[in-house]
């Protein structure tokens, strides 16, 4: 009896196994089945991968000699460009002597459009198919917002134009545009630079330099000077207008024509005011130069010729029952009359 039940539970033990064999198996074999099919899908897909990079690169390969001949294409009309420059400042440079910025804008233009030639040139080589129409058409598609992205740039570059046709000033000129002072050094494509006199660079757009009222202080070679001096009320006023005229006569800087002039131009509550005018030739010197030396010489004239120059003072009247007679005190007086200042006290200390 035992050994039967022994014989049954060995062939149930080796069914079981060999059951969990044959399952063991399908799964395996389902698995490998799906593990192929996976490995198969990968290597589809990187097979589509790896030709179609291969496709690129063999298409890049195949149009590089085209590149290279685009490449030396615009190279050549970027050439062209600069020959197109130096011819015509060889060409125009004696022809428009005053007319230097009309030469610059000619080659500017002319620049550009010679290298925009030999770009659309170069795309056409480079890029099969491509046509100039499909550029423009492009280019009308998006040109409201060309327009709007743009519209600062195109507005300077078409005022730069206009100054340079219009040359209300040229290039070395010194001039005041909203509130700015400098020498003009260049006027470019979106702004006009100024070099301020204490050695600093001004940008400025140039729809700003276009549309603002500007003074070109070296527009004529001409230039005025003027300053006012006072001299007092007991001083002879011809004899002073004298010595200032006999000053400018002998300053060689000042011109005769046009006329200098000494006018009296105020009576000033501690002075009579002399107005003095001259002109200068701004390329023998300049205005704060001219001015500077008039004014030294007119008051050392005034002090040898014993005119007083007054500044003012301070008159101090005091009554009382008995005759007074007024008093006139100087800044200097009232200075001297101040009671003295106290040294302030030390602090005390508590112990």
């Amino acid at each position: 009896m035992a050994e039967q039940t022994f014989r049954e539970t060995t062939e149930n033990t080796a069914d079981s196994i060999t059951e969990a064999s044959q399952a063991a198996a399908v799964m395996v074999q389902k698995a490998g089945s799906a593990t192929t099919h996976k490995v198969i899908e990968k290597a589809t897909e990187y097979k589509d991968v790896y030709t179609t990079i291969h496709e690129m690169v063999q298409h890049f390969w195949e149009r590089v000699p085209y590149l290279i001949i685009a490449l030396v294409v615009f190279i050549i009309f970027v050439l062209i460009g600069k020959l197109f420059k130096f011819f015509m400042n060889k060409a125009l440079s004696n022809r428009l002597q005053n007319k230097k910025n009309l030469t610059m804008v000619l080659n500017r233009i002319g620049g550009i459009l010679i290298i925009f030639v030999g770009f659309m040139i170069a795309l056409v080589v480079a890029i099969p198919g491509f046509k100039a129409g499909q550029l423009v058409s492009a280019l009308g598609i998006g040109s409201v917002a060309i327009g709007f992205a743009f519209k600062d740039i195109f507005q300077n570059l078409l005022s730069g134009i206009l100054i340079l046709l219009g040359e209300p000033f040229r290039i070395g000129d010194s001039i005041i545009v909203n509130g700015m002072e400098g020498t003009v050094e260049d006027i470019q494509v979106r702004a006009t630079y100024l070099r301020s006199y204490d050695g600093r660079r001004l940008v400025i757009p140039n729809a700003t330099v276009y549309t603002s009222p500007i003074t070109v202080n070296t527009a004529y070679s001409q230039r005025r000077c003027e300053f006012v001096v006072g001299i007092g009320y007991d001083d002879d006023i011809a004899k002073a207008k004298q010595i200032i005229i006999e000053i400018l006569n002998n300053d060689r800087l000042v011109l005769s024509q046009p006329a200098f002039t000494v006018i009296m131009t105020a009576l000033a509550d501690f002075s009579v005011n002399l107005t003095i005018r001259w002109w200068i030739n701004t390329q023998e010197t300049n205005i704060p130069a001219s001015v500077s030396d008039i004014q030294e010489k007119v008051k050392m004239a005034f002090s040898d010729h014993g005119i007083n120059i007054p500044y003012p003072i301070q008159e101090l009247k005091m009554t009382n029952t008995t005759d007074a007679t007024p008093m006139v005190f100087t800044p200097a007086d009232t200075e001297a009359l101040a009671p003295p200042q106290m040294p302030p006290k030390p602090p005390t200390q508590t112990p």
